[in-house]
């Protein structure tokens, strides 16, 4: 998990990750732009628009959990990129990098018909246009991709409706489970279809309380 704290609002700050069930920071003195591209995207806070360091954003107790964190800029995830190890991070407080990002992006999907936020049928915006899912390739792991680019719980199910979506649909979606959106899943030969034969995909996740 990564939160950005100590800034203006969600999407500006000084970088902190849980691990081992406590918050820490990176320390870095090669923080940059493709670092923070990541950091931002990973929160669903646009593009980034800068990198201050020197704990800008203030010194906080608590663990240095890593440094050195190189990435390219296109990861899904900061755990994608290369990094010293955990909790063994030779740089202090002082060097605590943050980022600022352009700020939230608009959610390319959404759940329409459902009886609450976290459930329904998935659509998606693809080319300023929402289209449906085809049920074809839906399974659980698309459904847990949902839920976590929706800001909700776990995925308790992921049912395909009797009937196919309406009109042209989304085909070819297919995750890993494990990633931030659902665009990420939209391999080579996926893209907008008929959905001959398959039904509307549509998911259900835990609601958070509060």
């Amino acid at each position: 998990l990564l939160r950005l704290a100590g800034g203006p609002g969600r999407c500006a700050g000084r970088v902190e990750v849980l691990y081992l069930h406590r918050w820490g920071t990176l320390c870095s003195h090669t923080w940059g732009l493709a670092e923070a591209e990541v950091v931002c995207r990973q929160v669903g806070c646009g593009p980034a628009l800068s990198v201050p360091g020197g704990a800008h954003f203030g010194q906080v107790e608590g663990p240095v959990w890593l440094d050195q964190v190189t990435c390219m800029g296109t990861e899904g995830h900061l755990g994608e990129c290369q990094m010293g190890r955990w909790g063994e991070a030779r740089c202090e407080h002082s060097a605590d990098v943050g980022v600022v990002c352009a700020g939230p992006t608009p959610l390319q999907v959404r759940l329409r018909d459902g009886p609450g936020p976290c459930a329904g049928q998935v659509q998606v915006l693809h080319n300023h246009t929402w289209l449906g899912v085809c049920g074809r390739t839906w399974s659980l792991l698309e459904a847990q991709v949902v839920c976590r680019e929706l800001g909700c719980g776990p995925a308790l199910s992921a049912p395909i409706g009797a009937h196919p979506a309406p009109g042209t649909a989304l085909e070819g979606l297919t995750c890993r489970g494990s990633e931030m959106l659902l665009l990420e899943c939209l391999k080579e030969g996926a893209g907008p279809g008929t959905c001959h034969a398959g039904g509307a995909a549509q998911v259900a996740c835990e609601e958070l309380e509060g």
